[in-house]
């Protein structure tokens, strides 16, 4: 039986250069695998074929026989065998071989792992909220790692150099066998760093950083709240050997207040006043985050009525127009009375009698007035 041209079988042209020949192999060895299509006689031979098409194709002096004189070229007395067999010759490739090259190709295989970047350090920083309303700087001081200044990073003894790792031969990667599958992994010797440092630095023992202590300025802008982070680019940990340094990130608490609660951009604090003011009225001094205002109550104020005061707030970080004040008024009953303000409160009391009562405290009527009906729909 005729057999099918080579160039055919792989679906390449005659001119093809050998990476389109490897790509449309990979493609339909995979398809046509005895181990995807156990079973499968036609499988097997198709994979035989294509197997066959490919060690011709991809050696230079046998697809030139191939080229000149077409499947002639190999029969018994003149260039090469066909080498149709089965198991993967040195020329070959078996189905693990596939997948290791598609996978490598995907995730970087074979190629030298990367320096490790320093470490993102965090440093918690309290501030009072006078402080993250208006800024500050600060002094802190972090552990860290650092450049060695002996070797430069380099991790190596002045005067010797890394060598090559003879595990990975310099990759940085290693293919491991799984059934059928080869899985590319970090070269367990070196690392992944492709090298062996068989003379470390004294100061630093091959890392290339070393441990110290440094102080930093840091400069927090007006308007942070809780939560908030400052990026200390840089700053962070030392990579190995030379790596670039990760980052330092400051990150903001501000401690509760004894006055003032913030919401967002907002302040709110309590303001407590006599029951004479809430009734007649009157001014009262507050305190904003910067100075103090005066605050006008209006007759017949009850408590919880909350007062806004513009533009007293917080600015924020991030920009914008800036917050308000929420003054919530709390009207506070007198205590340690002596024996005239008790006998005036008493007078007072009296002269809400009757119809007057119910004028002077509509609340309580409205509530009184409530009651009466629940009850009354309960005798129903």
């Amino acid at each position: 039986m005729a057999k099918s041209d080579y160039y055919r079988i792989l679906g390449v042209s005659r001119d093809a250069e050998e990476r389109d020949i490897k790509k449309a192999y990979k493609r339909l060895a995979v398809k046509f695998h005895p181990d995807r299509n156990p079973g499968n006689s036609e499988a097997e031979a198709k994979f035989k074929e294509i197997k066959e098409a490919y060690e011709v194709l991809t050696d230079t002096r046998r697809r030139a026989a191939y080229d000149q004189y077409g499947h002639a070229a190999f029969e018994q007395g003149n260039v090469g065998g066909s080498g149709s067999s089965f198991s993967s010759g040195a020329g070959g490739a078996d189905f693990s071989d596939i997948f290791g090259d598609v996978f490598g190709d995907i995730f970087g295989g074979g190629r030298r792992q990367r320096a490790s970047r320093g470490a993102d350090l965090s440093y918690d920083m309290e501030l009072s909220l006078e402080e993250a309303v208006r800024g500050v700087t600060r002094e802190i001081r972090v552990p860290s790692l650092e450049k060695c200044s002996l070797c430069y990073g380099s991790g190596i003894k002045s005067g010797t150099k890394a060598i090559t790792c003879l595990t990975c031969h310099g990759q940085g990667q290693v293919q491991i066998r799984q059934g059928f599958f080869t899985v590319q992994q970090t070269c367990p010797t070196c690392q992944g760093q492709g090298r062996i440092v068989k003379d470390p630095c004294v100061m630093c023992h091959g890392q290339g950083r070393v441990e110290k202590s440094k102080t930093l300025s840091v400069k927090i802008p007006a308007g942070v709240d809780t939560g908030d982070r400052v990026r200390l680019s840089g700053e962070g940990g030392i990579g190995v050997r030379g790596a670039g340094a990760g980052d330092l990130y400051v990150q903001i608490k501000v401690r509760t207040h004894p006055i003032f609660e913030r919401e967002e951009n907002n302040l709110y604090c309590e303001v407590p006043i006599n029951f004479a003011m809430a009734a007649l009225g009157g001014e009262i001094e507050v305190p904003t985050l910067n100075s103090r205002v005066k605050l006008r109550i209006p007759a017949e104020t009850q408590t919880g009525k909350m007062f806004r005061m513009r533009g007293k707030g917080v600015k924020s970080v991030r920009g914008g127009s800036q917050g308000d004040l929420f003054c919530r008024v709390v009207v506070e009953t007198p205590v340690k009375l002596n024996e005239r303000q008790k006998r005036l409160l008493q007078e007072l009391e009296e002269s809400f009698g009757g119809l007057n009562g119910q004028q002077n405290s509509p609340r309580s009527k409205s509530f009184l007035e409530g009651v009466k009906k629940f009850f009354d729909d309960l005798t129903r």
